[in-house]
């Protein structure tokens, strides 16, 4: 490890070691090395990539899927003082030449962008004069077809390395299936196999699955002795409202969370929650990406994850500082049932998929062959109130069309407007002479913020009109103004989602859906729910164990935590005697069905009390059947063995 890469840590994270695989990864990547990085939640993985990228000369390109994402990053940065930015859909042409212009010229050590952005010309032709040390890519398994949040644009990555030659490659993501560990590789053009894996086992934490038909009573009993801070996730925007005011009445500290409250409102509940000014959060998932709270003791599932990668991730959220915690799951047969059926809501047909595109381009009255690099304000509930169609349908549409490239789709709006000051100092102190009445205004801007002459600022139009005693009417139209005027660049903030097209609108007819962003991302989906109804339903072998194996991960050893091991326990065997029983016991009942008295003598080394006790658990969990002549045998749906 270079002795450079622990004194930058200690410099800027005031960490004196690195946590487990950190080193190594870093090692690995200073060597100039292709990596693969799986670390569970909360376990470190961008300074995998921001220590190395400080050590070398150069700026490290950073690839994100998320806008969120990369806004959390880059503030964490700069408030560190490392100089950082970022380039995503929705920002002004002269916005982003600004940030390419300040990477261009080595200013940049981090410039973090969305994988649909290297399919830009101009982006390319930029890429070109910067000197890159290193290209991260997070969320790595977004490049796999058989992983769960596939992004077709991820696949453009490998190009980077046809013109950045020798510019190592370090993939990073916190779940991944073997089949997805190997698929990333092949797709990112690895050198040579390289892959660091964090353990999937997280010994503090205990998996718990109910299946509960009042989900409301069992959460109140579960919240009502917890002194410490809790998630809990739902499906819908009215849920989170419901439950959070339900709690409530119960005298249990909560709030609720989701994307449609505006940006301030979820900045204030989150930090409210954070500082633990309020013990319970209820959201959707649109909460999780980029909190950094260790101590959360609780996270339940009031309703299904995605898959099992959404749910390890989303109960990894709990217990990051290594203190025990509770992921606990509900479910019952509805939503079993309601998860099915959402599957196949998810895949509309193509027929479908076309309709919703020629009607988005009547709704933007955008006719055929115009439209390229061309944003349009987008509010899904009124597309689809305009043009009668079911909401989920639209949604899920949108999402396959931006698959295919031919626009994106941009969900989130902007927390705040922008400006930048486009002439020097002394001309806009000449204007301000010569133009009293926008005085207050423009002096206010230069007293409040640094660097607007050389980039973009954000900028709060309520505070400087409160400052410098202007209407906050006033200050928007003279901020407008002063834009047509060419003095500076004013970019209101967005209030609405935006779609901005990648192609010119085409004829419906000459939409299509490649394999792999439709029938070969349905099979997978497909498989990850029947595996995630295979976990929620096995409640005969430890949740540890079986999520481990899902990732590849063999162990033998139970958690002792977890639901399952608590039946377990309670028959007061330790694991080997346990194992040992269960699996004669299975041996000698696959043969034929036995009495209770035959069977017992058959089962060698242990006393009938233990026997007895073993057998019951068996009978009690559904593993074996006492059948009709009051004979025993295996549930044939089961498989006992070990």
């Amino acid at each position: 490890m270079s002795a450079v890469a622990k004194k930058i840590l200690l410099e800027y994270w005031g960490y004196s070691s690195f946590r487990p695989l950190q080193e190594e990864i870093i090692d690995s990547i200073l060597q100039k090395n292709d990596t693969l990085a799986l670390l569970p939640t909360g376990g470190g993985k961008s300074v995998c990539f921001q220590i190395p990228a400080l050590v070398n000369k150069g700026m490290c390109l950073v690839i994100s899927p998320l806008i969120a994402l990369m806004k959390d990053q880059v503030g964490q940065l700069k408030n560190r003082k490392i100089p950082a930015k970022a380039i995503y859909t929705g920002m002004y042409f002269s916005e982003i030449d600004s940030v390419l212009n300040n990477a261009i010229y080595g200013k940049l050590k981090f410039l973090y962008v969305s994988p649909e952005r290297l399919m830009n010309q101009d982006f390319q032709h930029a890429l070109a004069e910067i000197n890159i040390n290193l290209i991260a890519v997070d969320e790595a398994h977004c490049i796999s077809q058989w992983g769960y949040d596939f992004r077709p644009p991820y696949l453009k990555i490998a190009k980077l390395r046809e013109y950045l030659h020798g510019v190592p490659v370090l993939a990073l993501t916190a779940t991944a299936t073997t089949d997805v560990v190997e698929d990333i590789q092949q797709k990112l053009h690895f050198k040579q196999h390289n892959v660091f894996k964090a353990s999937f086992e997280r010994k503090n934490l205990a998996y718990s699955v109910y299946r509960e038909s009042d989900k409301t009573y069992r959460i109140l009993q579960v919240l009502s002795n917890e002194k410490g801070s809790a998630i809990v996730y739902v499906r819908n925007r009215r849920k989170t409202r419901e439950l959070a005011e339900i709690l409530v009445k119960n005298k249990i500290g909560a709030t609720f969370y989701h994307a449609g409250l505006n940006a301030a409102q979820r900045d204030e509940r989150q930090k409210e929650w954070t500082k633990s000014r309020i013990q319970i959060i209820v959201a959707t998932n649109a909460f999780g990406m980029g909190i950094d709270k260790p101590d959360v003791r609780q996270v339940i599932h009031y309703n299904l994850p995605s898959d099992i990668e959404s749910y390890f991730q989303e109960a990894g959220r709990a217990g990051r500082d290594g203190k025990e915690s509770v992921a606990s799951l509900l479910f019952n047969n509805n939503d079993i049932a309601y998860a099915r059926k959402k599957l196949e809501e998810s895949f509309p047909e193509l027929k479908i998929i076309r309709n919703v595109y020629n009607a988005l381009g009547n709704f933007f009255k955008l006719p055929e062959g115009a439209g390229k690099d061309v944003g349009f304000e987008f509010k899904l509930n009124d597309f689809a109130n305009t043009f009668n169609m079911p909401l989920l349908t639209v949604y899920n549409s949108i999402k396959f069309l931006e698959r295919e490239g031919y626009f994106v789709y941009d969900e989130s709006a902007g927390h705040f407007s922008k400006l930048k000051i486009n002439v020097n100092n002394v001309d806009i102190y000449r204007f301000i002479v010569e133009n009293s009445k926008f005085e207050r205004l423009l002096k206010e801007l230069l007293r409040s913020y640094a660097g607007i002459f050389t980039d973009y600022v954000n900028i709060n139009e309520k505070q400087i009109a409160r400052r410098s005693g202007i209407s906050l009417e006033k200050v928007f139209q003279k901020l407008v103004y002063l834009s047509k005027l060419k003095l500076i660049t004013y970019i209101p903030i967005k209030a609405n989602p935006q779609i901005f097209y990648n192609t010119e609108r085409l004829p419906a007819t000459h939409i299509t859906l490649s394999n792999e962003n439709y029938r070969n991302l349905k099979e997978a989906a497909t498989r990850r729910l029947n595996a995630l109804v295979a976990f929620l339903t096995n409640d005969k072998e430890c949740r540890s164990l079986q999520l481990l194996r899902y990732f590849g991960e063999k162990k033998n050893i139970r958690c002792g935590v977890c639901d399952v091991c608590h039946k377990i326990n309670e028959t007061e065997l330790n694991d080997k005697e346990f194992d040992s029983i269960k699996v004669q016991v299975n041996r000698q009942l696959s043969q034929k069905p036995l009495h209770l008295y035959e069977l017992i003598p058959r089962i060698n080394n242990f006393s009938e009390k233990k026997v007895l006790a073993v057998i019951q658990w068996l009978i009690d969990n559904g593993s074996l059947l006492r059948n009709k002549n009051e004979t025993l045998s295996c549930d044939e749906q089961l498989d006992l063995e070990l």
